[in-house]
């Protein structure tokens, strides 16, 4: 069993934890013991790909602080196999000319698979409980999905720190890189930049359909988790923004690493390198804390998402909510389909009520893939 808790429903019910993510025309839904992705093609017909889940935290991978360090290297794994797999039978539809696009079409797909891919994924995820077992990883891929951490690094970690730097030059502040100041600056660099990249990337046909359908994930998961009926209709009222979203973690993460960057500036050594040379050195040091930071966050997020979720605390989400409207979009009815969709195969696993497919599978259209799992 995970250790990730049931969630308890509005009418007293304990259910099994369910994460998801939006994918390209698509959604990835995770239980305990099952994962699914569906994918709308062209022509109407759903792709179906499941795989089992392994737990992978037990003993010391279920200790507070590590499962959350575990958590994010699961997220991202699982999370890119699975837009990988979206972006191939996008892809294929491209090739096969069933629609013509007024752009290029493979631009976005491209980034997602690439530099982008673990930055949609994060944003659009939350961290899940266990890990799959992916077959189709390969040296290239590896390859990319460490380029593509390395440019995550450079644009959120590398990049505010020179804004902050840059800024105490330009208007003669002199400040330290140990000092808290510095720290609040560079933070505020990174959620300014966090913020106008999700903003760009939005302007993207392709992305802002990613986000439609990040909005149809949660939608989903909100009627699940309130023991409502399965249905578009109970789906369409609920809200896009929930509180477990992979967008709030990364606005906590970078709130977080305020307090922690401003509790390390004082350890930095002094070895008079200049502000260049400390300014290099504090990079430095950042790198190694930054899954601590991300556990840390991932803690928090937990505490939050079961405690502060109503009530006046909610205005602790407040900030994660912000930046959720950027990132989930009011999805149609077709998108509430693909995510209800993934919802019941994962379910209907989890249930014990059908095996996994080893085998990818088409479905004609949402009614005949919903109905044998709502009467199994």
């Amino acid at each position: 069993m995970s250790n990730q808790p049931a969630v308890m429903g509005p009418d007293g019910v304990a259910r099994p934890y369910i994460g998801g993510q939006a994918l390209l025309e698509g959604v990835m839904m995770r239980s305990p013991h099952a994962f699914s992705a569906v994918v709308r093609r062209r022509d109407g017909s759903l792709v179906v790909r499941e795989r089992p889940m392994a737990d992978l935290r037990t003993g010391a991978r279920a200790w507070p602080i590590v499962r959350g360090m575990v958590a994010l290297v699961e997220a991202l794994k699982l999370g890119s196999a699975a837009l990988r797999f979206s972006a191939e039978i996008f892809e294929r539809d491209l090739e096969e000319g069933e629609k013509e696009q007024p752009s290029k079409p493979t631009g976005a797909t491209k980034l997602l698979s690439a530099l982008a891919l673990p930055i949609i994924a994060l944003m659009t995820a939350e961290p899940g409980p266990n890990a799959a077992n992916p077959s189709d990883e390969g040296k290239g891929r590896s390859l990319m999905g460490v380029l593509s951490i390395a440019f995550a690094i450079g644009l959120f970690v590398a990049l505010p720190q020179a804004f902050a730097a840059g800024a105490s030059a330009l208007f003669k502040l002199d400040l330290d890189v140990r000092s808290p100041l510095f720290q609040l600056l560079t933070s505020s660099a990174k959620l300014v930049i966090l913020v106008g990249y999700m903003l760009l990337i939005r302007r993207l046909p392709e992305i802002y359909r990613v986000f439609q359908y990040h909005g149809a994930e949660h939608k989903s998961i909100y009627t699940y988790e309130s023991g409502a009926a399965l249905t578009v209709g109970n789906a369409r009222t609920r809200t896009t923004l929930h509180p477990r979203c992979g967008t709030t973690f990364i606005v906590m993460v970078a709130l977080v690493s305020i307090l922690v960057f401003s509790a390390l500036g004082p350890f930095l050594p002094q070895l008079g390198l200049g502000k260049l040379g400390d300014n290099l050195l504090f990079f430095a040091m950042k790198l190694p804390f930054l899954p601590l930071i991300a556990a840390i966050t991932f803690e928090l997020q937990r505490v939050l998402a079961k405690y502060c979720s109503t009530g006046p605390l909610s205005v602790l989400l407040w900030p994660g909510f912000l930046v959720q409207k950027i990132t989930t979009i009011e999805p149609d009815d077709q998108q509430l389909e693909v995510a209800l969709s993934a919802l019941l195969v994962t379910l209907r696993v989890e249930k014990g009520e059908a095996a996994v497919r080893e085998a990818d599978a088409t479905f004609t259209s949402y009614a005949a893939l919903a109905e044998p799992a709502r009467a199994a």
